[in-house]
């Protein structure tokens, strides 16, 4: 059974369908990419599956759970994160800051112990701040724990969302054009930690991206979208030969 199914999803926004009748499924521990051409509904997606959006038609279920109709902050405490296309950081905090938050839909403390301050709290505080920390340590991000997020490189702001992302320890991670605004260099190192990812966490990703470089590299499977809707869905190396795929980006014969 798929950790992830999604059915003959729809998105209208009037007369445009954003998304139209898309069906595909992620399983446990697999990493898959989602491309295609600009304006092609990649983004969308992605809002719908995470609860941005509403489906017009069609149903999302993880794990057995059903999306529909469920608020964000609810889908991420059933195990789905994401990044955005645009860094969305909360900038005036600080990079362990930033990675608390992430920890919140998992260490609620009990209010009674939260009002009074009791020692259990203060327990609590302890323990979420070193496991802050040393996820921090895995990416390298450590020596930055006090720095205030909006005065990082840019790269490392990419990846303190990535970090922040699996802090709400995620079933699936959901990578939004992670490379954009990236020189090769940072592509170089986001390509390894994307790796690094997969085989430490064991969890499933699914990549938006335009780097096809680094799509064919390092995703197992592709699905390709198109005036939003599934045009291809193999290997890297099906999706590299497929006609049509190099008809949609190309806008010819192949």
């Amino acid at each position: 059974m798929a950790l992830l199914e999604v059915k003959k999803l729809t998105k209208h926004f009037g007369g445009l369908t954003a998304v139209g009748d898309v069906t595909m499924e992620l399983h446990e521990g697999e990493l898959v990419g989602l491309i295609g051409p600009n304006g092609a509904g990649k983004t969308t997606l992605f809002n719908l599956l995470t609860g941005v959006y509403e489906p017009s038609e069609g149903t999302v279920t993880l794990d057995s759970n059903l999306l529909n109709g469920k608020a964000p902050y609810k889908i991420a405490s059933l195990g789905l994160s994401r990044t955005f296309q645009n860094i969305r950081l909360f900038k005036d905090m600080t990079v362990l800051e930033n990675v608390l938050v992430g920890f919140a839909n998992w260490h609620k403390n009990h209010l009674f112990a939260s009002f009074f301050r009791l020692p259990t709290f203060y327990q609590s505080e302890a323990d979420l701040k070193a496991k802050a920390l040393e996820l921090l340590a895995i990416f390298n991000l450590e020596k930055d724990a006090d720095t205030l997020a909006k005065n990082l490189p840019y790269g490392q702001q990419r990846r303190l969302e990535i970090v922040r992302a699996l802090a709400t320890e995620p079933k699936i991670l959901f990578l939004d054009e992670p490379a954009a605004g990236m020189n090769p260099q940072e592509t170089a190192e986001l390509t390894q930690l994307i790796r690094q990812i997969k085989q430490q966490f064991n969890i499933t990703i699914m990549l938006i991206e335009h780097d096809m470089s680094l799509v064919m590299d390092v995703t197992e499977r592709i699905y390709v979208l198109e005036y939003g809707r599934l045009i291809a869905h193999g290997t890297p190396e099906e999706i590299k030969n497929n006609k049509r795929v190099i008809e949609a980006y190309l806008g010819g014969e192949a």
